[in-house]
């Protein structure tokens, strides 16, 4: 009997001897395997000068225009060059274009004349020439909702809300801001106003005014938004405060306007997995940008991690377990047409999906990731810490994981979506304004975003459905 439980002992012993040699084997191929991706990233990388072409050569890539089907063509040639298997999926998208004049300058009742620095909001219907109007200042969308109608009709609203400073995560701030720019107009047009403008969604005080989406809800009348920059906010406040019995005329011409929707592309490239080939991992960012600066941090870098980081794969002679779908999304930045057509697309064909991964914060230093799912999930994230400590990433939490992956939620309910997240403090100052250019973005930086989103799907990818 003793002989027995001895042998046994011996056993078990052995087994236990070779599963933790084979788990560590596995932990220090592991561990290599990503050290090797950011060596290649750093060393041999492709990434900078990708986002040059895309930014120099191509440019701002509103959706709807030549500029953003040049950056289709590119996409496509550029995953074929590194070895995805690449395809176009047809997709109807908005067509809005900004036109040639932007003029906005204010009279006050002293005669003094000051030129604004503005940009028309993404949907703004334009003034039908020059339009005139007093100002009436609101510190908040709040108070715009509180005001009497009677104090607002006939005259052009200004909302002069600042982002909230104190956020130390910048996007919390433009979270607690974003309704300024999309609902001010519907607001203001409810209560009578002739046009709405609005105080740029940035933290600095610059020359740089930031564009983006606004809505009309139904059955407003359709009133010219637009975004001044946030030092010409603080004159005006100046003006008003210094004088509050002073009239301040605005005067305005935008000659923007919408087009019929027209055809686009979302750009697919793949790499074919082994054991789960019939289980999908998704990545990408927006291929489409704002029509003012470049697009380069908004969603020029986001693209380049993605691409780069299949590049960086492919190189490796990586053969994946699930396959790895590469998605350039078209028109997130005015309707999000890619990435809901997508979601419909890959449910009536009956594709599985395991996970989804979004680059769209920027090209700044990587922090780490977030996923919007289960708790499971989750944790599952927070427990990846260890593997990337060496390469300064620290945030695995639960969180946002993309506008352009979103949709994927409601096709399969309990997909996990990740969010990478770089370093957010600068990134405000370019977000949509002309400031947002391929020199504003640093090479190094970038590049560890790409081996960061690299490392994290060949992690994911030897996560077990």
């Amino acid at each position: 009997m003793n002989a027995i439980k001895y042998l046994s002992f011996i056993v078990i012993t052995l087994i236990h001897c070779v599963l933790s040699a084979q788990h560590s084997a596995i932990k220090t191929s592991r561990t290599k395997f990503i050290r090797d991706i950011y060596t290649e990233a750093l060393t041999k990388g492709h990434a900078f000068e990708d986002l040059r072409f895309l930014c120099k050569e191509i440019g701002a890539r509103i959706t709807g225009s030549t500029e953003a089907q040049m950056a289709i063509e590119w996409g496509q040639k550029k995953m074929t060059s590194y070895g995805l298997e690449t395809r176009l999926h047809e997709i109807q998208v908005p067509h809005w274009e900004r036109g040639t004049k932007e003029v906005f300058y204010i009279k006050t009742s002293g005669g003094v004349h000051t030129k604004l620095r503005g940009l028309a909001l993404g949907g703004s219907v334009g003034t039908n020439g020059t339009l005139r109007g007093n100002l009436i200042e609101f510190e908040s969308l709040d108070a715009l909702k509180a005001a009497s109608p009677a104090l607002v009709k006939g005259k052009i609203v200004f909302v002069n809300q600042a982002m909230d400073a104190k956020q130390i995560q910048t996007f919390k701030a433009y979270g607690g801001c974003y309704p300024l720019r999309g609902n001010s107009a519907s607001i203001a047009s409810e209560k009578g106003a002739i046009a709405s403008v609005i105080r740029s969604l940035g933290l600095a005080s610059d020359p740089h005014p930031h564009t983006g989406s606004m809505y009309y809800a139904n059955g407003v009348d359709k009133i010219p938004a637009a975004a001044i920059c946030t030092a010409d906010a603080n004159k005006i406040h100046e003006l008003f405060d210094s004088n509050p019995e002073q009239e301040i005329e605005l005067v305005m011409e935008m000659d923007c306007r919408s087009y019929p929707d027209t055809k686009s592309y979302n750009v697919i490239g793949e790499i074919k997995g082994g054991e789960y080939s019939d289980e999908i991992i998704t990545v990408g960012g927006h291929l489409d940008s704002w029509d003012t600066g470049e697009g380069a941090h908004d969603d020029g870098a986001g693209i380049i991690h993605c691409l780069e980081a299949f590049r960086i794969l492919k190189k490796m002679n990586y053969q994946p377990q699930h396959t790895l779908r590469l998605v350039f999304f078209m028109n997130e930045e005015n309707g999000n047409k890619g990435g809901k057509t997508y979601a419909k697309w890959v449910k009536e064909n009956q594709e599985k999906h395991f996970a989804a991964i979004e680059s769209d914060r920027g090209g700044f230093a990587p922090r780490g990731f977030t996923c919007d799912g289960s708790e499971e999930q989750v944790e599952w994230l927070k427990s990846l810490s260890p593997i990337f400590k060496e390469y300064d990433l620290h945030i695995f939490e639960k969180g946002y994981g993309g506008v352009d992956i979103g949709p994927l939620k409601e096709s399969y309910p309990g997909i996990p979506l990740f969010g990478f997240v770089p370093d957010s403090q600068r990134y405000f100052d370019m977000h949509h304004s002309p400031n947002d250019v391929f020199e504003n973005v640093n090479k190094r930086e970038l590049e560890l975003g790409a081996a960061a989103i690299a490392s994290f799907i060949y992690v994911l990818d030897h996560k077990s459905p």
